[in-house]
């Protein structure tokens, strides 16, 4: 069934095309649905997404066209993202990889708890990783455009969290799979639920707290809502991989010259692009919850290593023994991305 649908899109597609070619009448204009699960004026959608359906419309005079749907508006929940960009629903989205757990597994490297530093190294490493090998295995049902991590995720909770144990009995949204492996690890009960369900979730005390980067604490006001924050020196508590991706059949659809447009706005610079948007907004979701007067917890690397590293080091090794049995080279791939993110320190 799946093979059938996207192969009814292409020769839909194709015959569109051609009609108009024989007419002669606008045999190039495209237009793009654009799918994603944040209000238009976040900063993901509305400093990265924005930014390239702009510049696509204006370097294609025109002949692209892309229509903007924010906050889920052509249906659908978030983890059904990828596959609405799959079937067709949807042209072009933006989604968080973690929604959809286990079906990327090679990109949950990224996702490891204390792995990542600087999301701008990190997204770096993302695009050269899938260049030379996820393009053509967890990604290849789709044209990607930009693979990036957000910038160090942090604790927001309700009461003041120091130590893994004080966690232990508190409810906390976690982001991944990987996340939520770590949270239960501490003592903590996980609840997955994308981004757009944390403040009501936090209002009405279905959970404690939850995992987001400062960033995103603006959009769903969790400095509002709840009044300690915990963040780490050094590698992050964790990150979330993020992709904007195009349904295949619809790029290889558009004539040479239009391709090579979306071409010119995807790949290592759009994804650092989503990186620097990320980080802009830790600091502006950093300082507002300091307006606040909020209790900002920051703790030290001996600390980590000390107190966090023993608890999530069984994670590393049963992610490693899963990849291992799905294939991959898990080890490989956690020396890979380490030496990547060194790669880009070195140079920037």
């Amino acid at each position: 069934m799946y093979t059938t649908r996207r192969s009814l899109i292409a020769a839909t597609g194709a015959l569109a095309l051609g009609a108009l070619t024989a007419t002669g009448a606008l045999a190039q204009e495209v237009t793009l649905k654009m799918h994603q699960m944040l209000p238009q004026q976040a900063a993901i959608p509305a400093n990265m997404l924005e930014t390239w359906a702009n510049n696509v419309e204006e370097q294609s005079d025109g002949r692209i066209q892309v229509d903007r749907y924010p906050s889920m508006q052509l249906g659908g929940a978030p983890a059904e993202l990828v596959d609405q960009v799959q079937d067709g629903v949807a042209d072009v989205i933006w989604t968080v990889v973690g929604y959809t757990p286990g079906r990327f597994p090679a990109s949950e490297v990224f996702e490891l708890p204390f792995f990542v530093e600087d999301a701008k190294a990190g997204s770096y490493a993302f695009w050269k990783m899938y260049e030379e090998s996820m393009a053509e295995t967890d990604f290849q049902d789709m044209k990607m455009l930009a693979t990036f991590v957000h910038g160090p995720g942090v604790f927001h909770t309700a009461d003041p969290v120091e130590t893994p144990s004080d966690l232990q009995g508190m409810k906390i949204r976690g982001g991944s799979r990987l996340v939520n492996e770590m949270l239960t690890a501490a003592g903590a009960t996980p609840v997955g639920m994308p981004v757009p369900a944390v403040s009501e979730a936090l209002s009405k005390g279905v959970i404690d707290g939850t995992t987001i980067p400062w960033e995103v604490t603006t959009a769903v006001k969790t400095s509002e809502l709840v009044t300690n924050h915990t963040q780490f020196e050094g590698e992050g508590l964790y990150t979330l991989t993020m992709i904007v991706a195009m349904n295949q059949d619809v790029y290889d659809g558009l004539p040479d010259d239009l391709k090579q447009v979306i071409d010119d706005n995807s790949g290592a610079a759009f994804s650092q692009m989503g990186a620097d948007v990320m980080l802009a907004g830790d600091e502006a979701g950093l300082a507002l919850a300091e307006e606040f007067g909020n209790d900002i917890i920051t703790i030290d690397a001996e600390t980590v290593e000390a107190e966090w590293r023993p608890v999530v080091q069984p994670i590393y090794d049963s992610w490693i023994a899963d990849m291992d049995s799905r294939g991959y080279d898990g080890q490989a791939l956690i020396d890979r991305a380490n030496e990547l993110m060194d790669e880009y320190e070195a140079t920037n």
